[in-house]
């Protein structure tokens, strides 16, 4: 899956709409499905795996850090330290901020394409508390120059999942 400009733009502006940071969503499947016969109790399934649960926090996780990165594409700063997490916002100040990720960005040019390569989903995280951490591997292609970022975003107190980690390699 590859996300446009535009694309990113669209979710960080429905992002960011209102309140600093509101949440973006995944789409519920509208989909009925087929009526089935009705299940024995030797046919009920199963309640939903972990698995899936994991896997819709792992999809709302990889949502919320591609729009956070629209922010960081638009260069809007201030609002990118206000979204993050309140972990983020606490040990990084908020002038180390403004002052140190426009010189990891701006070198690299506008964003021509972005695709997430791989995420992860976890309840811990060396070095930091036990919680709920979803990290997105990107593949970005800049006007200057091709890298991976690297975001890690975790639900925060307010439950809304929020960018906690940035880093380019």
């Amino acid at each position: 899956m590859k996300f446009s400009p535009s694309l990113l733009a669209a979710l960080a502006a429905v992002l960011f709409t209102g309140t600093a940071g509101a949440q973006l969503k995944p789409p519920r499947s509208t989909a009925q499905p087929a009526a089935a016969p009705a299940a024995t109790p030797a046919q009920t399934p199963a309640p939903a795996a972990p698995d899936k649960a994991a896997a819709e926090k792992e999809a709302a996780g990889k949502l919320a850090a591609a729009g956070w990165l629209v922010l960081l594409d638009r260069r809007d700063w201030g609002r990118a330290w206000e979204t993050s997490s309140s972990v983020f916002r606490g040990s990084v100040p908020l002038a180390t901020w403004m002052d140190g990720i426009p010189k990891v960005r701006e070198p690299l040019g506008a964003l021509v394409e972005r695709t997430p390569a791989e995420s992860a989903y976890k309840t811990t995280l060396a070095g930091r508390p036990d919680g709920e951490y979803v990290t997105v591997i990107f593949l970005s292609k800049f006007a200057k120059r091709e890298l991976q970022e690297v975001v890690t975003v975790v639900r925060d107190t307010d439950g809304k999942w929020r960018a906690t980690g940035y880093s380019t390699r």
